[in-house]
C-alpha cells in the first residue's frame, strides 16, 4: 500500500474552497480547483510516496500491481474528487468502438493530441458515475419530450414553434433528435429572446430558472435551450448518478467523488469556451428519453456499502464506501484487483498486512492487486475504487 498524491486540475468552473477545505489547506485557494485526479492517466498521473508516478510503478511491476486487470493494459479507472462552483459544459462520451475509431481517424489526419480541436485524446470509452458529498445538481439524459415541449411553448417565441412541434411528434427519439439539431443551430438573437421570456416566468418552472442562470454565464449560447430538454437532477449526499456512453449531461454545482474508465474523451455541445463539435456530438448522442440513472448505496457488511453497477458491460470500475466508527470500529475491504482508496472525512488507519497508512480528509492510497485485504480502523469515510 502506497500513499498517493493526486494532481489538481484548475479548470475555471472549479471551487476555490471545497477541495482545499477537505484537505485542510487555506481557503480560498489561489486558483479554481475543479478536480483532484487519483490514478495513472497520462494527462495527470498521481505520484506514489512523493516520488515516482503511479504509471511508472505499474509499468515496473504490472503483474503484482494490476493482477487480473492486466487485461486492460493499464490501470483502467480514474478516481476524482470533483468540486463544481459553475456549470460544466453540455457533453457526451463515446462508447468503446466510437472512441477507437475517432482516435484512429484523428491520428491518421495528423491532428496533434494537444490540439484544441482534437475530440479523441485516447482510444478508450468513458462511462462514469458520481457520488454526491454535498447536495449536487446536474442535467442527465433527455426528459419526456412532451414536458420539454410545454416548457418551450410557454415561452411564446415563434422561432421555436418548429422545435415544439418536433417534440410533440409520436416518435419520441426522432422528435428529440430534430429538436436538438434545430436548437443547436438557432441564432444568438433567438436565444436572447427566449431567455428574456424565461426571466419573467422563473416562478413557474425550474426549467426557466435554469435557462436564466445558464444564460448569465453563457449569453447567446444555444446550449441554454438544449439544456431545457434534459432531466434536472438533485442528488442527496451519498446518492450516485451514472452517465453511460451517448448520454448528454452536465454537472451544475456541488462536490462529489467521481469514478470513470480512464479516458479523457469529451464531446462538447455548448456552455463552454472550449472546442465544440456539433456534428460529432449529434452523431454520438442517444436520443431516447429515460429517467436519470440514480442509485443509493447497498449495504454489504458492517460499515461497508457498495454502489450497484448501472452501466452494463463496464468492467473497468466499481465503487464502494466504508464508514468506519461507532458500531463499526473495524471494516474490511476485499478485492482481487488494484485499488485506490480516498478518505473524505475523519482519520482512518488502513492496514494491508504489509504495513499501515494513516489517511485523513482528501488523502489517498494505492493498493496493489497482490494485497487482497485491507482493514480500516479509526473514524471516517473511505471510498474504494477498483475493477468490477
Amino acid at each position: 500500500m502506497r500513499a498517493l498524491t493526486g494532481r489538481i486540475q484548475p479548470y475555471a468552473w472549479g471551487s476555490r474552497a471545497a477541495i482545499a477545505a477537505i484537505q485542510g489547506r487555506p481557503v480560498p485557494s489561489e486558483t479554481p480547483e475543479a478536480e483532484l485526479w487519483l490514478g495513472a492517466h497520462p494527462a495527470a498521473p498521481s505520484t506514489v510516496d512523493g516520488g515516482d508516478t503511479l504509471a511508472d510503478l505499474i509499468a515496473a511491476e504490472p503483474a503484482a500491481m494490476l493482477g487480473p486487470a492486466q487485461r486492460f493494459g493499464r490501470l483502467p479507472f480514474l478516481l476524482k474528487l470533483l468540486a463544481a462552483d459553475q456549470p460544466l459544459s453540455l457533453q457526451v462520451h463515446p462508447n468503446a468502438d466510437q472512441a477507437r475509431a475517432g482516435f484512429d481517424a484523428e491520428n491518421a489526419a495528423g491532428v496533434p493530441l494537444s490540439a484544441p480541436q482534437r475530440n479523441y485524446k485516447d482510444p478508450y470509452h468513458k462511462p462514469e458515475m458520481i457520488v454526491a458529498l454535498t447536495d449536487f445538481d446536474a442535467l442527465c439524459g433527455f426528459a419526456p419530450p412532451q414536458r420539454s415541449a410545454e416548457l418551450l411553448a410557454g415561452l411564446a417565441v415563434p422561432e421555436l414553434d418548429a422545435v415544439v412541434a418536433a417534440l410533440r411528434s409520436d416518435q419520441a427519439a426522432n422528435g428529440i433528435r430534430a429538436a436538438v439539431a434545430a436548437l443547436l443551430a438557432v441564432p444568438v438573437r433567438t436565444v436572447e429572446v427566449a431567455v428574456h421570456a424565461a426571466s419573467g416566468r422563473t416562478d413557474r418552472a425550474p426549467g426557466y430558472r435554469l435557462m436564466v442562470e445558464l444564460a448569465r454565464r453563457h449569453p447567446g449560447d444555444p446550449g441554454v435551450l438544449v439544456a431545457v430538454l434534459l432531466n434536472q437532477v438533485r442528488l442527496r449526499p451519498g446518492q450516485a448518478l451514472y452517465a453511460p456512453a451517448g448520454c448528454l449531461h452536465a454537472y451544475l454545482a456541488g462536490v462529489g467523488v467521481e469514478l470513470m474508465a480512464a479516458s479523457d474523451n469529451v464531446l462538447r455541445g455548448g456552455l463552454t469556451p472550449k472546442h465544440v463539435d456539433v456534428s460529432e456530438l449529434q452523431r454520438l448522442l442517444r436520443y431516447e428519453p429515460a429517467p436519470p440513472p440514480i442509485a443509493d448505496p447497498v449495504p454489504v457488511a458492517g460499515g461497508l456499502e457498495s454502489y450497484p453497477q448501472l452501466l452494463p458491460g463496464v468492467a473497468e470500475f466499481a465503487l464502494s464506501v466504508a464508514r468506519v466508527g461507532g458500531p463499526h470500529r473495524r471494516v474490511e475491504l476485499a478485492a482481487d484487483g488494484p485499488r485506490v482508496l480516498l478518505c473524505v472525512h475523519g482519520r482512518v488507519i488502513a492496514d494491508d498486512g504489509a504495513g499501515e497508512l494513516s489517511l485523513g480528509p482528501g488523502e489517498a492510497a494505492f493498493v496493489a492487486a497482490d494485497h487482497r485485504t485491507v482493514r480500516l480502523s479509526g473514524y471516517g469515510a473511505v471510498f474504494q475504487a477498483t475493477t468490477a
